[in-house]
């Protein structure tokens, strides 16, 4: 950037690229808040980030084209990275290598697990000079560092930062593309003149997220943009398992393969029995599957292992804890009973049952039935009973694990004819009238006769077996409504028979009369 003599100014950037043309202009707002002097705020206390696994590499540009006030604020950007990370054996680990005449590990990943402790190990790290030699400390890289012996896991993803002032004095092509195809991606930061085409091929794809152009005094700026992109390659780029219930669960993996590059061969077996192990084979244009049929409150140990015919890529690991069993059934629901034969629900339905085992018999006695139902269903009929007649159901919820949860409940089949028969209606007056019907089969205790008005309140009333007619007087001349009456039996009502009824306004003449007869 210049500035003209008349204040204004002329704003240059190298090379092509939309992220270039990115990184300058947001580095040309900085220098303008600079300018209008107002200071660039610094940056508040960063939530920590958990639940997050994988090795990240810092490759560490030590040689002499880089001055030291540049080495201490690439230290500086490395810290502001991490500082919000967990790190240790389940978490994050950090390493890094120097760019020198000769590659040189400063720590191995293992051994500053605890913030505290890589804070001062970045801090304390002293530039070596020498050569600027990238190609070979990328193959030390792929060689050492990438490796048991470095504290790397065979099982977590792989993350390589590279910070650089553009220069290397031998090639980095090759060796990059060897540590690519091992499945590592690659962030390349140019706090220098770079040529712009070959850091775009070195760095993992789409070269916009990955590759960032950006003076050293402003690695702020892309601090956040760059830790979000590592957090998306350490979650996406490894196996993964969501979806857990009691007895399944869906595994997730990025696309390595496709259909026409090869294939996958997944493993599994429980933690504790690995002699258990179940292999199956993956089509490459698969990226994600359902595993189904496995037992409740277990540690899986699955992996993923890309068949490709093209680039190598290494075994995908995850341990995932099936969920404790539901249980099923809590509830038993007895309705539709007839004389002979009633229906019986239940839930819930879950994926961890097989199959339901419904048992039945008539109380008291010993005498069983069973009925088998299959586990994605809930309800079922039960017919040729006896009736008028108390069963004891049991509803067994049989798991794919073998285990079995019952459930008990009570039903009662209707009176054989427990229906009232030849309901009438008789005119008794203008505020009455007469309900009348035929017995109804069996032990009847009583009846029960409801007066249901279209408008205006119901009254119900129960009279004896013997009584089979009653005078109502909740529907007046011109009302209308509705008559029920219902047997009462010792276990459960009976059928109920009702009749819809109009009674039609009274005439002059017959109202003169009934005041007269008054």
């Amino acid at each position: 950037m210049t500035v003209s003599p008349g204040g204004g100014f002329k704003v240059i950037w190298p090379g092509p690229g939309s992220a270039m043309l990115a990184k300058a202009l947001l580095s040309l707002g900085l220098w303008l808040r600079f300018a209008a002097g107002q200071d660039t705020p610094e940056p508040g206390p960063q939530p920590l980030i958990s639940s997050t696994e994988g090795d990240l590499l810092f490759l560490l540009d030590s040689s002499a084209s880089v001055s030291h006030y540049e080495f201490s604020k690439v230290k500086e950007f490395m810290w502001d990275l991490l500082h919000p990370f967990t790190f240790g054996p389940r978490d994050v680990q950090a390493s890094i290598i120097h760019i020198s005449t000769t590659p040189t590990m400063e720590f191995p990943f293992d051994q500053y697990l605890t913030s505290g402790t890589l804070r001062k190990a970045i801090r304390d790290t002293q530039q070596l000079m020498g050569d600027t030699n990238t190609g070979k400390a990328l193959s030390y890289a792929k060689e050492k560092l990438f490796s048991g012996e470095a504290g790397a896991r065979p099982d977590v993803p792989k993350v390589l930062v590279w910070v650089t002032d553009g220069f290397s004095t031998d090639d980095i092509s090759e060796p990059m593309q060897l540590l690519k195809d091992m499945g590592v991606t690659v962030f390349i930061i140019s706090t220098g003149r770079s040529n712009f085409l070959e850091l775009s091929a070195a760095a993992s794809q789409p070269s916009d997220k990955h590759l960032h152009f950006v003076d050293v005094d402003d690695l702020p700026i892309i601090t956040k943009e760059l830790r979000d992109g590592i957090l998306d390659a350490i979650r996406a780029n490894r196996l993964h398992a969501t979806d857990v219930t009691s007895s399944s669960f869906r595994l997730m993996w990025p696309k390595f393969l496709s259909q026409e590059t090869g294939y996958y061969s997944l493993e599994y077996a429980p933690a504790t029995d690995p002699a258990r192990k179940r292999t199956q084979q993956v089509s490459g244009a698969h990226t994600s599957l359902v595993l189904s049929n496995l037992v409740p409150e277990t540690t899986y140990e699955v992996a993923l292992v890309p068949e490709s015919n093209v680039h190598y890529f290494p075994p995908q690991t995850t341990r995932v804890t099936t969920l404790a069993e539901e249980i099923s059934p809590v509830q038993v629901l007895i309705s539709e009973s007839g004389p002979f034969s009633f229906h019986v629900s239940w839930a819930p339905v879950l994926d961890s049952v097989a199959s339901y085992q419904l048992l039945y018999g008539p109380l008291p006695g010993n005498s069983v039935k069973v009925l088998e139902v299959d586990g994605k269903h809930n309800s079922t009929v039960v017919e040729h009973l006896a009736s008028n007649t108390t069963y004891l159901v049991t509803v067994t919820a049989i798991y794919r694990s073998g285990k079995k949860k019952s459930l008990s409940a009570k039903a009662c089949t209707q009176e054989e004819g427990s229906k009232v028969k030849h309901l009438r209606f008789q005119d008794m007056g203008p505020n009455t009238l007469k309900v009348s019907w035929d017995s109804a089969a069996g032990p009847v205790l009583g009846y029960r006769v409801r007066c249901r008005r279209h408008s205006g309140p119901s009254s119900v009333l129960s009279v004896s077996p013997q009584v089979h007619s009653v005078l109502l007087s909740d529907l007046p001349s011109g009302t209308s409504g509705k008559v029920c009456v219902q047997p009462v039996y010792r276990n459960q009502p009976g059928q109920r028979l009702c009749r819809s009824v109009h009674r039609q306004p009274a005439t002059e003449a017959q109202g003169y009369r009934h005041r007269q007869k008054a």
